[in-house]
Order: structure tokens, then sequence, then C-alpha cells
């Protein structure tokens, strides 16, 4: 059976998720760069770009930066947002980054684009991958759900029609067991009987943060700083809206 996010991350991953825009990214990274203290210039990867808004405002930042993703679908969307190729985009898997070791002053892992394997060591093996390709002292940040503030204020359904085409969406979200996983239907207009519909799931593992840093233990990596939310709160077990790690290799 072929892994969810090789099925979910085509083409209609960008119209479920085409409300997601640049000027959005733009600020939900501006505040959090600022806690990282790059210098201008610095080298960047952005681990799990997908379309690449992100990799595209830290660009407008001013950093030297690195897109990668899987999902070659998704590489060529950012690569037609880019077309002086002022970005590096690269195709590869988390768990085994086709990039030099010790190449980057920093990486970047946003929007719970993390825990998607099912296998716990996969996700240990990101974390290692990610320690590798950092130049001794370089920074990390990923930004994560947080589990308990979503199992708390988990939507079960939503619906809504995407404007420029038509096309409804429907997503159900459910807790399965350590997962939150996300069943997504894409109706054409024209569908009457269901026959046109195609469905994705989305699965996601509730990572706590003390698993977190039982892993980035493992991995060698240092955890310095944990914020709940964009605006830099200190994290809260129940009532942060998200768990963002920032770290370093140390060595």
């Amino acid at each position: 059976m072929c892994a969810w996010y090789r099925e979910s991350f085509g083409e209609d991953y960008k119209l479920v998720y085409r409300h997601r825009n640049r000027e959005s990214a733009a600020r939900e990274i501006g505040a959090m760069m600022d806690w990282m203290k790059l210098k201008a210039r610095s080298s960047v990867l952005d681990i799990g770009c997908g379309m690449g808004r992100h990799a595209l405002a830290l660009r407008d930042l001013g950093y030297k930066v690195t897109g990668l993703d899987l999902s070659e679908v998704l590489l060529s969307e950012a690569r037609e947002h880019d077309p002086g190729k002022t970005v590096s985009w690269v195709q590869g898997d988390m768990r085994s980054l086709p990039l030099e070791t010790a190449a980057f002053d920093a990486a970047v892992n946003w929007f719970t684009s993390f825990g998607y394997f099912s296998d716990v060591g996969d996700n240990v093996r990101v974390l290692g991958e990610m320690k590798r390709v950092l130049k001794p002292g370089g920074r990390f940040l990923i930004d994560f759900l947080n589990p308990a503030y979503l199992r708390q204020h988990l939507i079960p359904v939503s619906e809504r029609v995407d404007e420029p085409t038509g096309y409804r969406i429907r997503e159900a979200r459910t807790i399965e067991g350590d997962f939150v996983v996300k069943r997504i239907t894409v109706s054409s207009p024209a569908d009457e009987i269901g026959s046109a519909r195609r469905h994705y799931e989305e699965r996601v593992r509730l990572i706590e943060l003390a698993q977190f840093e039982g892993m980035l233990q493992e991995a060698a990596l240092s955890l310095d700083l944990v914020y709940g939310d964009y605006e830099g709160n200190a994290y809260e077990t129940m009532t942060s809206k998200r768990l963002i790690l920032l770290g370093r290799r140390d060595v």
C-alpha cells in the first residue's frame, strides 16, 4: 500500500490548500525567524517546502534558501512562482536528505510538516538528518501542532467550495490512537452520483513535548526554547495552539 503522503501531495493538494497564500506565510514566519537571530544571507533549508510559500518568504527576508520536498508536483508549482530561480528547489525524502553535510546555517520545518511516519524511528531519522546538514552551531525551528489543544478543539467536519473551480472540499477529522487523521473528499461541480469524487488521507502523529525532547536528544540536537504561538508566548500544554521548538546543533 502506498504511503498516504505519496498520494495526497499531488495536483488536488494545490486546490485543497489554495487558501494558504504567500502573504499569510510571511506573517507566520517573520517573528519566528527573528527568534533564530541569523545573519543576513544565512543559508536556510526549508524541509517539506511544498508549494514554496514559506521558502519564498524566507528569500524575501534576505536568506539564501533551499526548499526540499518529496512531491515533484508541488515543487513544480514552487518553481513557477520563482521564475528567477532565486531558491534552490530539491526533490527528496526528509529521512535521507540529498544534501551535503554541515551545509546550512539553519533548518526549518513549518506548519506541521513532521510526524508523517508510522514508524517512530523514521521521525527520529528526520531529526538526525536535520542535525547532519546543519553546521556546528546551526539553528533549527520546528513549527508543530499542539496535541493537547488539538484534542480539545478538533473540528470533526468542515466543507467549503473552491471559488475559482467550483469544486467542493470536505475534510473529516478524527483522532485514531496516536494520530490525527484527516480524510479529504474533492467533488467536481458536475458530480451528482459520486463517481467523480477523489479521496485522500493525511495522517500526523500526535507528538507531545516530552516525546520531542527524547527524539531530539537521540538525534543529538539541543532544545533551547519552546513557544506556544506565532506571537512568541510561552508554551502551555493545554492552551497553546502551537508547539514551536527552537534549538541548535552543538557539534
